[in-house]
């Protein structure tokens, strides 16, 4: 009786770009017989969850929140490992701050029990309605995140199953996220609580269906958790994982196009080498490998449908280094002190930079004493801001002023005179690191029109061996969904090279 079966023999697959989703499909495809090579336009692995050091700071240029890690061990179980053979998780406790105002402030506990007595002590009575939320929300979790989202949704038959028909209307798929809450909860401070995860996904909570109250469980469940030595310590794994399996990183390598011959891709040409290719799975942004190095009548979508795309928040990002230690934040710090759905709006219904945003600051060094020097902290905020807007030093200039006077106002912190190292990153940015589609930071927003076959496809219909993994496709945005899209892209190649031969291992 043959044990495996699938074990693809000599035939070359190149994976453009190394963030966590070419780095999921890296291993897996190596771990099935293929020759891998990752083409990395930068000089590390990572994508938009590099790293930098800069006067003793390190800094996660991007995820910072590390949730779902039930994705990651399962990803590393695939292969005999475990995420501890690599690095140490450490379960943050409280998850994370809230600030309504100055006077106002809530820990949110990793332990459930401890989110119930806060919701009480916000609105009493309401814990047994979170309660019932949060049971409804395990059951989307354990239908979405475990069976759902590892379909390649290239036919809706992919669907057709008795446990997701049954159940269809228990995930509220018709249901906005925004109706559902206010169902449960009537004090109004409750609603960024529950609805912050949201807006990453790329809509308004009004836009966004109640499915994704699956992100609620997530957070207050499974738990906020953080790799010592920061998020780049879970790339770091991953490389090192797909190393021993056989990959080849070439650094410093962007794809700058394709050579093609009847309908295939036969190499990709990068700095004027052409690196032959029997399959090709993109990773880097769907849109600039699709609109920019395929000639225009190998292009599966045209200009209009991706102008018509709902697009996930980009980001004005401010990566500081302070002097002084940063008494009273947390880890993880969520200022709530302005209108939530006014800043929602600006994002996605009115797209402008923001007036009153929200912000959001990790200070990471509150948790691993590597990442700044001694007595010293490195602090990271963040404002979530509509894709395609204008990006000038100015406008930077004045939100980072901005961020400084509401953080004094709001945490009690002047921290002007302590900034000893500073850098501003926002959708420029993101444009010309990742050339990313307007500028954009998460992919494309998860509303109904564009969840699981209204995403752009995983495979092109005109060139029968290129793959497409990452946030512009299926699952859609976050670390563990393209962990995910990695893993259901590497399938998807390596289903269509057993229709052309395989080798069988006893």
């Amino acid at each position: 009786m043959y044990k495996h079966f699938t074990k693809i023999m000599n035939k070359k697959v190149i994976i453009i770009g190394a963030g966590f989703s070419g780095l999921a499909a890296a291993s897996s495809l190596a771990s099935e017989g293929f020759d891998v090579k990752v083409l990395e336009k930068h000089d590390i692995a990572g994508g938009r969850a590099r790293k930098f050091t800069e006067n003793g700071f390190t800094f996660d240029m991007g995820p910072s929140w590390y949730w779902l890690p039930d994705v990651f061990e399962r990803f590393f179980n695939r292969f005999g490992k475990t995420t501890s053979d690599y690095y140490e998780l450490k379960r943050l406790d409280p998850s994370y701050q809230i600030y309504y105002s100055r006077d106002e402030v809530y820990h949110v506990p990793a332990q459930f029990e401890g989110i119930c007595d806060l919701f009480e002590q916000v609105e009493p009575g309401s814990s047994k309605n979170l309660r019932k939320f949060i049971d409804e929300a395990e059951y989307k979790y354990n239908v979405g995140i475990r069976n759902l989202v590892y379909k390649p949704s290239r036919s809706l038959l992919e669907f057709v199953d008795w446990s997701i028909i049954s159940g269809v209307f228990k995930l509220h798929v018709f249901q906005s996220f925004d109706q559902y809450i206010k169902k449960y909860f009537k004090d109004p401070r409750l609603y960024p609580l529950l609805s912050f995860p949201i807006i990453f996904l790329g809509a308004t909570p009004k836009r966004t269906p109640a499915l994704y109250n699956l992100m609620n469980y997530a957070d207050m469940k499974l738990g906020t958790w953080y790799p010592m030595g920061g998020m780049f310590s879970a790339v770091e794994a991953m490389v090192k994982l797909a190393e021993s399996l056989g990959v080849e990183f070439l650094y410093n390598r962007p794809a700058d196009g394709f050579e093609t011959d009847n309908g295939r891709i036969t190499g990709v040409i990068s700095r004027g080498e052409v690196m032959d290719a029997d399959y090709v799975l993109a990773t880097a942004d769907y849109h600039h490998v699709e609109q920019q190095l395929l000639p225009k009548e190998q292009r599966r979508y045209s200009a209009e449908y991706w102008d018509s795309r709902e697009m996930a928040p980009s980001s004005l990002l401010f990566y500081l280094g302070l002097d002084k230690k940063l008494e009273g934040l947390q880890h993880h710090n969520l200022l709530f002190d302005e209108d939530f759905y006014r800043h929602a709006e600006d994002i996605f219904e009115h797209p402008q930079w923001p007036e009153k945003p929200l912000l959001y600051s990790s200070v990471t060094s509150k948790t691993d004493d590597t990442v700044a020097p001694e007595g010293m902290e490195n602090l990271v905020m963040l404002i979530p801001v509509a894709s395609g807007l204008q990006d000038t030093v100015e406008i930077r200039e004045r939100y980072y002023h901005l961020v400084l006077d509401r953080l004094k106002r709001i945490t009690g912190h002047d921290i002007r005179d302590h900034v000893v190292y500073k850098r501003i990153y926002a959708q420029n940015d993101f444009a010309r690191d990742y050339n990313a589609f307007k500028g954009n930071a998460y992919g494309l927003g998860n509303t109904l029109k564009q969840t699981a076959i209204m995403k752009p496809a995983i495979n092109s219909k005109k060139v029968s061996n290129l793959f497409y993994a990452g946030q512009l496709t299926v699952p859609g945005p976050g670390v563990p969904p393209s962990i995910i899209s990695g893993q259901v892209a590497a399938n998807e190649i390596t289903k269509k090279a057993e229709k052309s031969g395989f080798v069988k291992v006893a």
